[in-house]
């Protein structure tokens, strides 16, 4: 089923980790559809908004930007009233990270869905959309995925993932929160952190590194152009289908080895950088994800969304957007670490 982001257009829309990489793009997303935006970004003593410092002026002015934390059940349940619209994207998302510090990403992904989930109830906001992702699924038996597959927590960050996806399916049974659940596959593009494996590659080829040292080049992936997927919550937030905890997938139905994506990277960049293996960089041998692989069908029926971005035109926008950021070879390469 097809929709309309003019939809949104003087709607109340908040988004929660709307200073982080797809939500700020979906942030701006949102804005460009005339929606009143309503950004919840991460409280630090800097009082930056993140991604969101970037924004135009127009924007920024356009926007309520509230700095606050997603674990305060107090805060979120005032930040939710009055909403039409919840895009929640606030998460820990660091895979490598949650093996270190699990209690964090509990405390963050499934407790503050909680708070979501319980401030949109008593309120009773006609709409949330909670942010999973495709590392639910851990190595598929079988491919392309459907929202049918079997969900394995294959590190901490996954099964956290699982627990809010499972409070969102539950809410909605229980309470009948107007809840569905929205599944990106492996999002790229600019603004993501310089530790996942797209911005690694390209910050180091841009900057002219000789050698370039990655995990594994085996794992399959589906990666998706980040504006596509910004546009796909955008969707999420006015499509006519039921809110009953159902689960919606984001992939392009295309994957690749991370030993191809590096190939299509040099040809993007023209980089004759070696590629330099390191086994310590490989996730435990139980916990690693090998391939992902979306069936878009399901998006495209429901949503009308399809990406318009390939792999190629995707990583060419990337590299320029990282060719303006000034980043050298030494930098790229310590960022990455």
């Amino acid at each position: 089923m097809s929709t309309s982001t003019q939809d949104l257009s003087g709607k109340t829309v908040v988004v929660t980790g709307a200073d982080g990489f797809i939500g700020s793009h979906v942030t701006q997303q949102a804005i460009a559809a005339g929606a009143n935006v309503r950004a919840l970004c991460v409280y630090n003593s800097n009082g930056s908004y993140g991604w969101l410092d970037e924004l135009s002026a127009q924007e920024r002015d356009a926007a309520d930007l509230r700095l606050g934390d997603i674990r305060d059940a107090e805060f979120v349940s005032d930040l939710v009233a009055g909403a039409d619209v919840v895009l929640h994207l606030a998460a820990l998302i660091a895979i490598p990270y949650s093996y270190q510090a699990p209690r964090s990403y509990v405390e963050t992904n499934i407790v503050g869905t909680l708070n979501v989930l319980e401030g949109v109830r008593r309120h009773e906001v006609p709409r949330m959309v909670n942010t999973s992702t495709s590392e639910v699924y851990g190595t598929p038996e079988t491919v392309p995925i459907t929202v049918k597959n079997e969900l394995r927590g294959q590190s901490p960050y996954s099964a956290t993932k699982i627990g809010a996806d499972k409070l969102c399916e539950a809410w909605a049974r229980s309470f009948e929160t107007p809840v569905m659940v929205l599944r990106p596959f492996n999002t790229f593009g600019p603004r993501q952190s310089a530790r996942a494996v797209i911005p690694t590659v390209l910050r180091q080829m841009v900057a002219g590194a000789r050698e370039i040292r990655l995990g594994s080049l085996t794992p399959r992936r589906d990666f998706t152009y980040v504006e596509d997927t910004a546009d796909g919550f955008l969707r999420a937030a006015t499509a006519d289908i039921p809110l009953e905890g159902q689960v919606i997938q984001l992939g392009t139905g295309h994957d690749v080895t991370i030993g191809e994506l590096v190939e299509l990277a040099r040809e993007v960049t023209g980089s004759t950088a070696e590629i330099i293996t390191e086994d310590e960089r490989v996730r435990p041998d139980a916990s690693e994800v090998m391939r992902l692989l979306s069936d878009p069908s399901q998006a495209l029926e429901e949503l009308g969304w399809a990406p318009s971005v390939d792999l190629e035109e995707g990583l060419r926008r990337t590299a320029e957007w990282i060719s303006t950021r000034n980043v050298d070879a030494a930098d790229a390469a310590r960022y990455a670490r």
